[in-house]
C-alpha cells in the first residue's frame, strides 16, 4: 500500500475505531460524565444484562432472514433478467436498482405508509375479503424484515450480476446437448459459478442489515430495538458514551467473526469452485 492509500486507510478506518474502543473502555458516571477510569465494565456490562443479549439475538436473527430472503428473491431475478433480451434486460435492471437512488429514509417512510392500519397493504387485503380486519405489520418484526428486503435486494442481484458475466452459455448449452436436464444443468453447472457472487451478496447484505438503523428505526420504533439503535440511544438519549461505543465495538467483532467464519466454511465446502 503507498503512502497517500495508508495515511487515508489510517486516518478514514484504524483512526476512528481506535478511538472508539478506548472511548468503550471509559467509566461513565451520570453525575459527573465520562470518567478517565478505564476499565471492562461496559463490556460487562452488555453479556451479562439479558436486555442487551436479546437486543444482539434480534438483530442476528433479522439479519440472517434478511439474507436468505434476498438469496432467495436476488438470484432468480438476476439470473431472469441476465436471459432477457438486451433493451428489456436494461429496463429491468434500472427497475430493480432504482431504489438504490433513493433515499433509504424515503423508501422506509414509504413502507410504513403502505403497512399502516389504513395503507393499502391492509386496504387491499381487506377489499379481496382475505382478511376481515388490518393486519399488524408496523413496529414489528415482520414489517421490517419487509422493508429490510426491499433495501438489500439490489446488493445481492449486483453481486450475482457480476459472477453472472463470467458465467460462459457454451458450458450450459454443453449440459444441455449431453442429455441433461435444465434442473440439473442449473444445480451442477450454473449454481455453483455462482456461489462466490451469492456468497459476497450474502456478506453484504448480512453487515449492512445487521448494522441498519433508520429502517428498524422508522418501522421497528421503541418496542423493537436493534444494536445500532440501542447504541444511538446510549449516545444522545442517556449520554453514555463509553457504553454506547462498546456496543458499537461488539457488533463489529460480532460481525467480523460471524462473516470471516461463514466465509472459510463456504470455502472450505466448495473448495473446487472457489479455486477454478
Amino acid at each position: 500500500m503507498s503512502g497517500p492509500g495508508l495515511l487515508v486507510f489510517v486516518t478514514m478506518l484504524l483512526a476512528p475505531l481506535a478511538l472508539t474502543a478506548i472511548l468503550s473502555l471509559n467509566v461513565f458516571n451520570g453525575m459527573e460524565g465520562i470518567q478517565k477510569v478505564y476499565s471492562l465494565k461496559n463490556y460487562l456490562e452488555i453479556f451479562s444484562d439479558s436486555y442487551y443479549l436479546e437486543i444482539f439475538g434480534r438483530t442476528a436473527l433479522m439479519s440472517a432472514i434478511v439474507t436468505v430472503l434476498c438469496v432467495v428473491l436476488g438470484v432468480p431475478e438476476t439470473i431472469i433478467i441476465s436471459r432477457m433480451r438486451g433493451r428489456w434486460r436494461g429496463v429491468f435492471l434500472l427497475i430493480i436498482l432504482a431504489p438504490l437512488l433513493i433515499s433509504v429514509v424515503v423508501r422506509t417512510l414509504g413502507w410504513s405508509i403502505l403497512m399502516g392500519n389504513n395503507g393499502l397493504i391492509n386496504k387491499g387485503l381487506m377489499l379481496f375479503h382475505i382478511i376481515d380486519e388490518p393486519l399488524r405489520l408496523a413496529f414489528t418484526m415482520t414489517g421490517v424484515t419487509i422493508a429490510m428486503v426491499h433495501v438489500m435486494v439490489p446488493f445481492m442481484v449486483i453481486s450475482v450480476w457480476a459472477s453472472l458475466q463470467k458465467l460462459d452459455p457454451q458450458v450450459e448449452n454443453a449440459g444441455l446437448s449431453l442429455g441433461a436436464s435444465q434442473r440439473t444443468v442449473f444445480r451442477r453447472v450454473v449454481l455453483p459459478q455462482l456461489l462466490p457472487g451469492i456468497l459476497s451478496g450474502s456478506i453484504i447484505v448480512f453487515a449492512l442489515s445487521a448494522s441498519a438503523f433508520a429502517t428498524p428505526a422508522l418501522l421497528g420504533g421503541r418496542r423493537l430495538k436493534v444494536v445500532a439503535t440501542a447504541a444511538y440511544d446510549e449516545f444522545l438519549n442517556t449520554l453514555n458514551w463509553p457504553l454506547g461505543a462498546a456496543i458499537a465495538v461488539v457488533l463489529l467483532v460480532a460481525n467480523v467473526v460471524i462473516i470471516v467464519g461463514c466465509n472459510r466454511w463456504i470455502e472450505r465446502r466448495f473448495k473446487a469452485v472457489f479455486e477454478g
